[in-house]
């Protein structure tokens, strides 16, 4: 049986969902796990499609990237996979572990995504350094010290602190720093 996984990270990718679905349904997926999180988040329909298959199923996503955020984790479905007798078919590079050239194949393509998502976060740091360099990348404004005066009047009133987080759309350890700064 085949078994369709797609995955997207943001609502904004809701084409791309499409396409993968159709993909796999094109393929003769009989049944789908589809899912609208981030690769990092907690991905409830890939572990669902994980359990789900059984010895001679084959799971098949439409990219690489959709299925694991590293080396390391593909490894881990793949390890998976293989303990349940279960094939990983990757449309978009004609990749399928039925043989030993997949396998192989799987496990160079996987390190040269990682490298390039290292190599995408690096330039993003330098980036982040260059612009604070010129003055032009401040960071997060701090929202907790824009509410201090109101967090002053509430504590003043008699309003319990984890309440006056509450109220002002700010943690409780927060409101302990506001305190303390205006002490």
């Amino acid at each position: 049986m085949l078994i369709g996984y797609a995955r997207t990270s943001t609502l904004d990718q809701i084409a791309g969902f499409v396409a993968q679905r159709k993909a796999l349904q094109a393929l003769g997926c009989e049944k789908l796990f589809e899912e609208q999180v981030s690769s990092v988040g907690q991905r409830d329909a890939l572990s669902a499609a994980l359990e789900f298959v059984r010895e001679g199923d084959t799971l098949v996503v439409t990219k690489l990237d959709r299925l694991a955020r590293s080396v390391r984790h593909l490894g881990e479905i793949v390890e998976a996979l293989e303990r349940k007798k279960v094939g990983l078919r990757v449309l978009d590079l004609g990749l399928d572990t039925a043989n030993a050239t997949g396998k192989l194949m799987l496990n160079v393509l996987g390190a040269v995504a990682q490298f390039e998502r290292e190599m995408m976060l690096e330039r993003q740091r330098e980036g982040i350094a260059k612009a604070k360099a010129d003055g032009k990348y401040k960071g997060r404004k701090p929202t907790a010290q824009f509410k201090q005066a109101e967090a002053l009047a509430l504590l003043a009133a008699g309003t319990p602190k984890r309440e006056i987080a509450r109220k002002l759309g700010i943690s409780e350890r927060s409101v302990y720093r506001v305190i303390s700064a205006a002490a």
